[in-house]
């Protein structure tokens, strides 16, 4: 079931989104060559208390395994939900941060992908490409038209790259929990509600490379490329109301791209 939201918890979401938006800010300078990802993960859940929030991703329990940190750090052909270790980000790493805070019941939810050092020519293509796709199914949300415009905005704009879009993960639901209804995939398939007045989601396009399909490590969560070449993840919060589009999350890509 699809929860509207009404003027007063929409922005309580906006607050909670724009705290996102800041730690991203003050993180991005920090994310370089020859950083442990546990010591980034550290500087997230230190950063998220001290400004009163809760870092919605640690303990997240969707499955048996609860999510062991405060922000999915995923290198190169991880797509998805990697597990911040004692791994170093190394030069021409594309390094892509998904993290959610939960300040007094309200969540937020984004992700970039960021260029550590002097990265390929190709990869460099790839970042952008996803980052341009976002934009673009932002631009198809508007209340009364159906969610699978989304979708087809991104496949819209990605397709003649010849990239593979990620299926079996997608966007969703957002605001007063990590994952609402609706999905919001990336690619025009499933259900297609109407947008309207009060739909808070999140969409995020992950966009590979090579094949589409995908794979999950023994460890239950890190989802990584088939053919183990480079993804791109991107992603705002968005809410419809009043008629209008409002993107609550901050642009972050001229900081990164």
């Amino acid at each position: 079931m699809i929860r509207l939201k009404n003027e007063k918890q929409i922005s309580g979401i906006r607050t909670s989104c724009k705290m996102l938006s800041a730690m991203y800010c003050e993180l991005i300078p920090l994310v370089k060559p020859g950083v442990q990802t546990i010591d980034i993960d550290r500087w997230v859940q230190d950063w998220i208390k001290k400004a009163g929030g809760r870092p919605v991703f640690l303990g997240y329990r969707p499955k048996k395994k609860p999510f062991p940190a405060a922000i999915c750090i995923s290198i190169n052909e991880e797509v998805i939900h990697g597990i911040p270790s004692k791994r170093r980000i190394r030069e021409g790493d594309l390094v892509s941060l998904d993290c959610g805070i939960d300040l007094g019941g309200f969540i937020s939810d984004q992700a970039i992908s960021i260029e550590a050092g002097k990265v390929r020519d190709d990869v460099k293509k790839l970042n952008r490409a996803t980052c341009e796709s976002l934009y673009k199914a932002i631009a198809a949300v508007k209340a009364g038209d159906r969610l699978l415009q989304i979708a087809r905005a991104v496949e819209g704009h990605i397709k003649p790259f010849g990239y593979g879009i990620v299926k079996e993960y997608c966007g969703h639901g957002v605001g007063l929990a990590l994952h609402e209804d609706p999905h919001v995939p990336n690619t025009p398939h499933g259900a297609n509600p109407k947008m309207n007045n009060g739909m808070v989601f999140a969409i995020e396009p992950m966009i590979n490379m090579g094949t589409p399909e995908v794979d999950v490590l023994e460890d239950d969560w890190t989802v990584v490329t088939a053919d183990d070449k480079v993804s791109a993840h991107w992603e705002h919060t968005v809410a419809i109301f009043g008629g209008k589009t409002e993107v609550l999350t901050d642009p972050l890509e001229k900081f990164v791209l």
